[in-house]
């Protein structure tokens, strides 16, 4: 039987692109996700063997949307593709419970070889991201923490893409109050006093694309 393997990215030229590489090596794409919500439901619903997302999408970046996806199915099998090869990106990502970590400069033969090794149960990182993260260890270079919880990394993404209170709650199923009182909270925890200065530190943090 054949692999059965979730895709996520908001970019369809992309999903088409991956969909027929994977398809040409004998996985069976089971759907597909625009954003990292989607995604969410999507796992929940097709159960796939290995879900790959885009690190970054709307809404819910894939981070933050693996973190959800196994917090509900803790055996589930997530890879992720990225552009980003800073170290505390990937430490977040291992730390989530990723078990593939995939740059997309790679060839395509990557991202198939890591759907198989995290599907056996192994980890995979491509080589490039392997290098950044041993020098970091042999360096002892601790990676800077992230003040944020998950829900407040979430408001953060929503904030940072320019959706107003209503429109955070709305997505979070939240009270415009709480969304509210998120905004506040992250503000005073980053120091940052202002809707622009969350926007760099969303930026730097690859919580969203520039």
């Amino acid at each position: 039987m054949s692999m059965r393997v979730l895709l996520a990215d908001d970019h369809q030229i992309v999903r088409q692109g991956i969909r027929a590489i994977l398809e040409r090596e004998g996985f069976e794409v089971v759907g597909e996700g625009t954003n990292g919500r989607e995604a969410v439901t999507l796992a929940s619903k097709l159960n796939p063997d290995v879900v790959v997302l885009d690190l970054m999408m709307p809404l819910l970046n894939g981070m933050e949307a693996a973190r959800e996806i196994l917090q509900h199915r803790p055996g589930a099998r997530v890879v992720l593709l990225t552009m980003h090869t800073e170290e505390h990106q990937i430490v977040a990502a291992l730390r989530a419970g990723i078990r593939g970590y995939v740059v997309k400069t790679q060839a395509a033969e990557d991202l198939v070889y890591a759907i198989r090794e995290v599907a056996r149960g192994e980890f995979y990182l491509s080589p490039g991201v392997s290098r950044v993260f041993v020098e970091g260890y042999l360096t002892q270079a601790a990676p800077s923490s992230d003040p944020l919880a998950p829900r407040e990394r979430q408001v953060l993404q929503l904030v940072a893409e320019g959706k107003t209170s209503k429109e955070i709650a709305s997505a979070l199923d939240l009270t415009v109050k709480t969304a509210e009182s998120y905004r506040t909270r992250i503000m005073e925890k980053l120091d940052i006093h202002d809707t622009a200065g969350l926007v760099r530190y969303a930026i730097r943090r690859g919580i969203i694309e520039p």
